[in-house]
């Protein structure tokens, strides 16, 4: 589906399907507290340890949010640092999925794995919503082999705050600190680590690769699994056609700005969303404020909102911001890297995941790109499988993996 072809849905539909969502959510659980809507586990109110990875507390996931492949679905609350000012202790919550059976001899193997965009308020939290069919499918898959999985929700989600939706460090850090925190746990885990995300989770599992040396180099990354991945860059892309004309037209992912305006005032106080957004668009930024990001979607497609029609004063400069704090400190890495790419992805512009397969290399790094011509955006999860499992296996076996710089695949396909 192209990104010109979406049809505003009627705001009847609208309605119905945020309350379906907002109903289907705040059921999961009776013991709701009034910040943020979600359980009281979320929620850190003794002093804790300013050693980040600590684990703070566990309880089993229930039955809706658990994994079909895993023998123990655990929620975890853990301690990080906030990736914002890179010095305030915070909690973060996740959950661990551990397989069936018994382990091998030194643990099971580690998998962390960093989730795609699902919003930035509380309840939008993989640990305490349900998982997309895909990525409930790509995580059972990896439990089945033998591989447990600590799954961090990120700085904001589930935990007081919103989440700084569009930075790396805070992702980065979330990762590395709920490995900390299950590593040095009693679950019978390697300490062999392979790192994989999807979209703004391939953006995390990239910079875990060039975050670790610096804030956790005790830990031991054997490989980075990344798909969709996004790379900010500091040049103007005005002139860049696709996203022209995505700035033209009515499409969901302009979800994605109004998730970005939230960090901005993170960032800075003074920053008023409402100084920028025109009348017609505030109702999709409220929104943004305490629903996921399937009805943000849905308002925006609903009110036929483009982002060149959606502001009375021009964000750009403020939006450059966030663009500059999602830049990677370096590209630099010694842990090799898988890349997988849809050709079809309409998501994340596939120039932008080219341009950083392309530099990586030129930086040095062992990358090991794979095209998928056919695959969008999220078909490219579970579409890389064959090759990734591959890459998983050898990493963890010791195995030096040199990557295909020297040979990376055409783009545009022919």
């Amino acid at each position: 589906m192209s990104r010109t072809s979406f049809r505003p849905l009627p705001a009847l539909v609208v309605a119905i399907v945020i309350a379906t969502l907002t109903s289907a959510v705040c059921a999961q659980s009776s013991a709701v507290t009034e910040d943020g809507g979600v359980p009281a586990f979320y929620t850190w109110t003794d002093t804790f340890p300013s050693t980040p990875g600590h684990m703070l507390r566990t309880e089993p996931l229930t039955s809706e949010q658990s994994l079909a492949e895993a023998g123990q679905n655990i929620r975890i609350l853990y301690t990080s640092t906030d990736g914002i000012d890179t010095r305030t202790p915070i909690v973060v919550s996740g959950a661990l999925f551990v397989p069936k059976g018994t382990p091998p001899p030194g643990g099971w193997p580690l998998m962390a794995w960093a989730h795609g965009t699902v919003g930035s308020a509380d309840v939008c939290a993989p640990s305490f919503t349900r998982r997309s069919p895909r990525d409930t499918r790509y995580l059972n898959y990896w439990l089945a082999r033998g591989y447990a999985i600590v799954a961090t929700d990120y700085q904001g989600l589930g935990t007081p705050g919103l989440h700084p939706y569009g930075l790396t460090r805070p992702l980065a850090y979330g990762v590395l600190d709920s490995i900390r925190a299950v590593v040095g746990g009693s679950f019978d885990l390697s300490s062999k680590v392979v790192v994989f995300g999807q979209s703004q989770g391939g953006r995390a599992a990239f910079g875990t690769a060039v975050y670790v040396k610096d804030y956790a180099p005790e830990l031991n990354i054997v490989g980075v699994v990344a798909t969709g991945t996004p790379y900010a860059t500091t040049h103007d892309e005005a002139n860049d056609a696709e996203v022209t004309n995505a700035h033209r037209s009515v499409v969901p992912t302009f979800a994605y700005d109004m998730l970005r305006l939230s960090t901005i005032a993170m960032l800075d106080p003074s920053f008023a969303p409402a100084d920028y957004l025109n009348a017609r668009a505030m109702p999709a930024f409220e929104l943004s404020q305490h629903a996921c990001l399937h009805a943000i979607e849905q308002r925006i497609v609903a009110d036929g909102l483009t982002f060149d029609t959606s502001f009375k004063r021009s964000p750009k400069r403020a939006l450059h911001r966030v663009n500059l704090e999602a830049a990677y400190p370096t590209l630099k890495s010694d842990i090799p890297v898988f890349v997988g790419t849809g050709g079809k992805d309409l998501d994340v512009f596939v120039p932008g995941q080219v341009a950083l397969v392309n530099h990586a290399c030129e930086a040095g790094d062992r990358i090991e790109w794979h095209l998928y011509p056919a695959l969008d955006h999220s078909g490219t999860v579970n579409g890389s499988l064959p090759d990734s499992t591959q890459f998983v296996a050898r990493a963890f076996a010791g195995e030096r993996i040199g990557g295909n710089c020297a040979s990376l695949p055409k783009y545009p396909a022919s």
